[in-house]
């Protein structure tokens, strides 16, 4: 298997991230350059982002010099376990506590994460590519483990007694023969304690095996559940600082569009309005929303713009086939096409999609004797960080970034747009200020899902098996761009031209595009060779970790059988796929209403693997989010533009999915108690889009071959 990336940036290969940061140009007055010094001579050197970025990434789990920098025990007996990490409802926050207890042999509730506050915690990366589980949890039971070891050790001391004849259970370091016991808070009491705490950890501490797992493996709800229910835990737009004055940022008017004049005057006569133009930057802040947005729409009618060309949604994949520099990637088996038995060549399509967060960008930001604090949700923390650090020119020290648990990201809050915006004008009016993009807002100048257009060319032999695969990804990235399935010769290649739209990572991020194109491929190569889709699967795939999935969804959906069934308008597909160390199969059930021209997905099996089982309650909630997910770039989600604007920004113009949509779900988790866990928020969307197309050929004897999958009636 060979995979050559064309003209590829070292965003996609690199944690998959494939989005850049807006590049604020902000001038340096003389109040600016005092405000940033402070008392002080500030000489500054700045790292370029993609390094700055990378710094402290890679694992995903920082392994931080001294147990202290993330275990912390207090003298009431409660553990802080620092991660830099962040929950953004993918349950991280239940599962890091769940580690952090067992390795202590505490129960959950006396852990306190802190999490994703820069000022107190380590950098464990950006929350992004199924890490936390493979990486960051390994990090903290590895600490855990160091700290639980240091408590032995010390009472072992204390008590002048074998390191290996103590014992810790519940929070209380025993020795048995003595019936001596402390519990942790006794032991917090000693200032000796802390300064070994504060020591080089120890040599690997052993971690608990698998098989004495006590709250790992079980289902530890979401610590801080009932505050999210009650409605009181605190977003970051919910934050309040002392005279919290609320901010409006001025945006172009289309894609690209460049501030040629402006009159400020209208706004400044305003009473308590701070107005900032700084470059392409203008915004406004004053004690209400509703006087910003005055304050705004009065000086934003003198605006004046220079616009700038941009394709439109109809015209985005020609668009992107055209900006391949020197054209796509030539099949290197084309020579031998013609002795095949069969060759098959298909074009699949899949569009700009948004995250659609409930949660729109919001941050608040403060500044303090020159030291800047912002609060903000985010899935990328110290990225952040190094986003306001480079753009104020600030050292590291003097900035902190604290993320509240976040209403959803989806791989769409890596980049600081909204961070940055509050903090320049919280700068200009030296007051805290709120900024709460609009679901507008959040529609159009966020990231998108990149659009593909994906060419897949493939040969069968006289028995039906593929001698030669060729599968080329324009735009949207690399992962699972490699099949799963045993070919002669196989190729797989990416292209990454000029894209009209700022994209950027998503949930599972290209392999919902590779995933769909290929699964759907592979239908069509098994009706080519007259082979039932399963079987054909099957025949290609070695004994392991995907076939497995893929049997034991079909078995559990009856396929054999299923498929058999003719009936009008009704029909079954199957999809599978594997991506960042996971396994997923789907079967779907459909039935298309000609009358209004819609497909019904009625009935979902799906299995899916990802190792050691950490929390099964969890892990079902994220294969069930995903299954929902990815229900609506799959029928109807798709991001209309034309003229430079987004034609759908909101949620009456583009349909997530509803109540109404969701079919029956049976959803089986495969555990494998041994294999390492990882991660589950993303791999199980990948089989939902191929399964349903697959069955709506089924049905009807239709390829679709875009996403969204819209039924030729329904085109024009």
């Amino acid at each position: 298997m060979e995979t050559n990336p064309i003209n590829c940036p070292a965003e996609i290969l690199e944690d998959e991230q494939i989005i850049e940061p807006v590049a604020f140009e902000f001038g340096l007055n003389r109040r600016v350059f005092v405000q940033m010094i402070g008392a002080g001579v500030l000489i500054t050197a700045s790292a370029k982002p993609a390094l700055a970025q990378r710094s402290g990434r890679g694992s995903g789990g920082a392994r931080p010099r001294n147990v202290s920098a993330r275990i912390h025990i207090g003298k009431d007996g409660i553990v802080k376990v620092m991660t830099g990490k962040v929950e953004v409802g993918q349950g991280s926050r239940a599962e890091l506590t769940q580690g952090a207890a067992e390795e202590l042999r505490v129960l959950p509730s006396q852990i306190q994460l802190v999490m994703s506050d820069t000022g107190l915690v380590p950098d464990d990366g950006n929350t992004a590519g199924s890490r936390s589980t493979p990486a960051t949890l390994p990090a903290i039971r590895q600490a855990a483990a160091a700290a639980r070891s240091l408590l032995v050790a010390f009472a072992a001391q204390q008590w002048g007694v074998e390191q290996d004849t103590v014992q810790v259970r519940d929070g209380r370091v025993t020795h048995a023969a003595t019936q001596r016991t402390l519990a942790y808070a006794d032991l917090a009491q000693s200032d000796e304690l802390a300064k070994l705490f504060n020591q080089p950890a120890p040599a690997e501490a052993p971690i608990t095996p698998l098989q004495d797992w006590k709250v790992l493996g079980t289902s530890v709800p979401r610590p801080n559940g009932r505050d999210l229910v009650t409605g009181t835990h605190r977003f970051s737009s919910d934050i309040k600082r002392p005279d919290l004055l609320r901010g409006k940022i001025l945006r172009a008017p289309s894609f690209g569009a460049k501030l040629v004049s402006i009159d400020l005057a209208p706004a400044r006569a305003m009473k308590e309005v701070v107005v900032v133009q700084d470059g392409q930057f203008v915004g406004v802040a004053a004690p209400s929303t509703a006087r910003a947005e005055e304050a705004l729409d009065a000086i934003a009618k003198t605006a004046k713009w220079e616009s700038a060309p941009h394709p439109s949604s109809q015209e985005v994949f020609a668009y992107l086939r055209d900006g391949v520099q020197g054209g796509l990637p030539k099949n290197p088996f084309a020579d031998e096409l013609s002795s095949a038995n069969k060759v098959l060549r298909q074009t699949y399509h899949a569009a700009y999609v948004q995250h659609a967060p409930m949660e729109t960008r919001s941050a608040v930001a403060e500044w303090r004797d020159g030291h800047l604090t912002v609060w903000t949700g985010t899935q990328n923390p110290f990225g952040y960080l190094g986003e306001l650090t480079r753009t104020f020119r600030l050292p590291p020290e003097r900035v902190r970034v604290i993320v509240p648990d976040t209403g959803g990201g989806f791989g769409g809050k890596h980049t600081g747009e909204a961070a940055v915006e509050a903090a320049r004008l919280a700068q200009a009016a030296n007051r805290p200020v709120s900024l709460k993009w609009t679901r507008e807002e959040e529609f159009t100048w966020a990231c998108f899902r990149p659009a593909a257009l994906i060419e897949a060319e493939a040969a069968l032999d006289v028995k039906g098996a593929i001698a030669s695969w060729h599968f080329v990804n324009v735009n949207s990235g690399q992962s699972a761009i490699n099949t799963p399935y045993r070919a002669g010769k196989a190729r797989s290649e990416s292209a990454s031209p000029r894209a009209p739209l700022r994209h950027g990572s998503y949930r599972a991020l290209a392999s919902t595009a590779n995933n769909f194109a290929r699964e759907c491929f592979m239908d069509e190569l098994a009706a080519a060779a007259g082979a039932d889709p399963l079987e054909f699967r099957l025949a290609h795939l070695e004994n392991g970790r995907l076939r497995d999935v893929l049997e034991a969804a079909a078995k559990r959906f009856n396929w054999r059988e299923r498929i058999k069934q003719k009936r009008p308008d009704m029909g079954v597909g199957l999809a599978c796929g594997t991506e960042k160390g996971s396994y997923v199969a789907a079967c779907a059930e459909i039935a298309f209403d000609r009358t209004q021209n819609k497909i019904n997905v009625r009935h979902v099996c799906e299995v899916f693997e990802c190792g050691a089982i950490i929390n099964p309650d969890n892990l079902r909630a994220q294969v069930e989010g995903c299954i929902i997910m990815g229900l609506g770039p799959a029928l109807r989600e798709v991001s209309r533009f034309e003229g430079g604007k987004i034609l759908n920004a909101s949620f009456r113009g583009y349909q997530v999915p509803r109540f109404s949509d969701l079919p029956e779900l049976d959803i089986h988790l495969l555990n494998r108690p041994d294999l390492p866990s990882v991660g589950g928020g993303e791999t199980p969307i990948i089989a939902i889009a191929p399964a349903i197309g697959n069955a709506f050929f089924a049905a009807t004897g239709i390829r679709l071959r875009s996403l969204p999958m819209v039924p030729p009636a329904a085109k024009a």
